[in-house]
């Protein structure tokens, strides 16, 4: 715990969230810290908190008490157009504009901070082969694409800025199993790649165990526990988490990999 204190890039101390003054929170007292170059999935059900503490990051929700830090900047600050632009961030809904070439999607955020055509194109070409989609998807709508190809033109809309911290609110809970398998090699392959820290959302237990070097379990608001994929399977810190990982920790037992 002392290294990953020592090199925490995102910090969440004592952090609550209500939307009615209090009577009931969406969040509460959670407090965690994520280090550069993790992978940190916040896994949890509908309602769980889960997705709020993500959009914290990027100051979207601003918390009702307690205090969320990214590279020592909180407050306002996160709140700000220029830090939101310089943190990723790809969702479920990918939101690509129909209208828009591939390219010209990928680029949005380049427009937005007022570079050159010739450059937008260029970097959002680099952007699109890191991804590993192929020469000429560039030009193309996004109607002329599968949805796990959709996909990755999110993920490289969000990486196109150059950014260190990548948020993902459950990008591929709308893909069939092996498209999500593939994309979630994608997102580790990513990481080894470009050092990106990822915050990751999800609600499905196995995407949980395959991406994650620490895992956040959030259930009605609490954070249950926070450790490895080894500890959840092995050391449930709460009878939540122990029926919570109770099938999983069977099935992969079974398959040799407990």
């Amino acid at each position: 715990m002392a290294e990953i204190a020592s090199s925490a890039l995102i910090r969440f101390e004592d952090v609550g969230k209500s939307y009615d003054g209090g009577q009931s929170f969406a969040v509460r007292h959670v407090s965690f810290q994520i280090a550069k170059g993790e992978t940190l999935v916040l896994l949890g059900s509908s309602g769980s908190g889960k997705s709020t503490l993500l959009k914290m990051i990027n100051g979207l929700i601003a918390p009702s008490h307690g205090a969320v830090t990214v590279r020592d900047r909180s407050g306002q600050q996160l709140q700000s157009v220029q830090m939101r632009r310089s943190i990723g961030y790809v969702s479920q809904g990918i939101a690509l504009f129909p209208f828009m070439r591939v390219w010209e999607n990928v680029a949005l955020p380049l427009r937005l901070a007022g570079l050159p055509i010739e450059e937008r194109k260029r970097k959002a070409t680099e952007a699109l082969r890191l991804v590993e989609l192929p020469e000429g998807v560039e030009d193309r709508l996004p109607s002329e694409l599968s949805g796990g190809q959709q996909q990755r033109v999110g993920v490289a809309r969000a990486l196109v800025t150059g950014t260190d911290i990548l948020l993902m609110d459950e990008p591929f809970g709308a893909l069939d199993a092996i498209t999500r398998e593939s994309l979630q090699a994608e997102v580790a392959r990513l990481k080894e790649k470009l050092g990106v820290t990822i915050v990751f959302v999800t609600h499905d237990l196995f995407e949980a165990l395959a991406l994650a070097d620490r895992i956040v379990v959030m259930h009605e608001g609490n954070m249950e526990q926070i450790g490895t994929a080894d500890e959840m399977l092995h050391q449930p810190a709460t009878d939540f988490v122990r029926e919570l990982f109770e099938k999983p920790a069977k099935l992969l037992k079974v398959g040799g990999r407990a």
